[in-house]
C-alpha cells in the first residue's frame, strides 16, 4: 500500500483504491449477498413476498441434501472436475517443462502461437468444434473406421467427450502458470542433479516440481473451478447420463423458475470451489500471494 502511494501519489493512488473498492462491492460482495438472500428464502408468488411465509430458512439447502439424484450429480461433478484437473496437469506439465527448459526461442514462439491463437475464438465455438469432431458420423469416427480400428461408429458424447472438451478448453490455465514457474528455475540446478546421478523422475520429483509448486497450485485451482462451473462443455458434449451440476442450476433458474433453489445450489458450488482453493494451498504449502504471482 505504501509503495502504491509513493509511486503514484496520494490522489492517483486513492482513485485506484476507490475503483477497486467499487468493483469488489458491486461485482463480488453485492451479487453474493443477493444470492445468499435468495437462497435463504422460499420461492413464493409475487403477491406473497413479504408475507408471513417469506422467512429465512435452510429449506433450499436441505432439499439438495435430501434429493438423491441431485446429490449424486453434485459429487460426480466434484470427482469429474478433479479428473479434468489431473488430466490437464498430466498433459501440460511435460509441455511446460519443454517450453521453459528445452525449447529454443523460435520453438517457444511457435508453441505459444499454436497454443494461444485458438483461444482467440469464443469458447462456445471451440466446444462446437469438438462437438463436430466427436459426432457419431464425425471426422474422428470416419478416421478410425478408415484405419480399421473400429467396426462401427462410437458415440463419444458423454463423460469422455466432456473430459476431452474441458481439457482442451482450460489447457492454458494450467500450462501458463506451470511454464512461468519452471522458467525461473536455473538450468544449473537440473544439470547438477543429473551430474550427481539422479534419474529423470527424481530430478522432476525433487527439483522441478518443488520449485514449480506455486504454479502447479495456481493451475489446479483455476482448472478445477472452471471445470466445476462449466456449462457449455457438459451441455454440448455430454449425454443424459453425464449431467453436470451447473446444468441443474441452469434448469432451476431458467426452466423451473425457482431462483431461490437455484441460488442455494449455486452457493453450494461456490463453497466447494472455496474449499478446493484452501485445500490446494494447504497441500502445496503456498499462500495466496504465491498464487497471485
Amino acid at each position: 500500500m505504501r509503495e502504491l502511494f509513493q509511486r503514484f501519489g496520494g490522489w492517483l493512488a486513492s482513485f485506484f483504491l476507490i475503483l477497486v473498492a467499487i468493483w469488489l462491492v458491486g461485482m463480488v460482495l453485492a451479487p453474493n449477498l443477493m444470492t445468499l438472500d435468495y437462497a435463504l428464502r422460499p420461492n413464493l408468488p409475487p403477491a406473497r413476498i413479504g408475507g408471513p411465509e417469506d422467512s429465512y430458512s435452510l429449506a433450499n439447502f436441505a432439499y439438495l441434501a435430501n434429493e438423491a439424484v441431485h446429490r449424486t450429480i453434485f459429487f460426480k461433478t466434484v470427482w469429474a472436475s478433479a479428473l479434468v484437473t489431473l488430466t490437464t496437469f498430466v498433459v501440460c506439465y511435460p509441455i511446460a517443462f519443454w517450453m521453459a527448459q528445452r525449447a529454443t526461442r523460435a520453438q517457444l514462439s511457435i508453441a505459444l502461437m499454436a497454443l494461444i491463437v485458438p483461444f482467440f475464438v469464443n469458447e462456445v465455438l471451440r466446444t462446437l468444434g469438438w462437438y463436430i469432431i466427436l459426432a457419431y458420423r464425425g471426422p474422428l469416427n470416419a478416421v478410425l473406421l478408415g484405419l480399421g480400428i473400429i467396426e462401427r461408429p462410437v458415440r463419444w458424447q458423454g463423460d469422455l467427450g466432456v473430459l476431452a472438451g474441458m481439457v482442451y478448453a482450460y489447457i492454458l490455465f494450467m500450462l501458463l502458470p506451470i511454464y512461468n514457474a519452471i522458467e525461473s528455475l536455473e538450468k544449473a540446478q537440473i544439470e547438477a542433479a543429473r551430474d550427481l546421478g539422479a534419474p529423470v523422475w527424481r530430478i522432476h520429483w525433487r527439483v522441478v516440481i518443488p520449485h514449480a509448486k506455486a504454479g502447479i497450485a495456481t493451475g489446479c485451482v483455476f482448472t478445477f473451478m472452471l471445470a466445476a462451473g462449466s456449462y457449455v462443455a457438459p451441455a454440448l458434449l455430454g449425454s443424459p447420463g453425464s449431467r453436470w451440476f451447473t446444468e441443474i442450476i441452469y434448469n432451476w433458474f431458467f426452466e423451473g423458475g425457482d431462483w431461490n433453489r437455484g441460488a442455494a445450489y449455486a452457493l453450494v458450488l461456490l463453497a466447494l470451489c472455496l474449499l478446493v482453493v484452501l485445500v490446494t494451498l494447504r497441500i502445496f504449502r503456498v499462500n495466496l500471494a504465491d498464487v497471485a504471482k
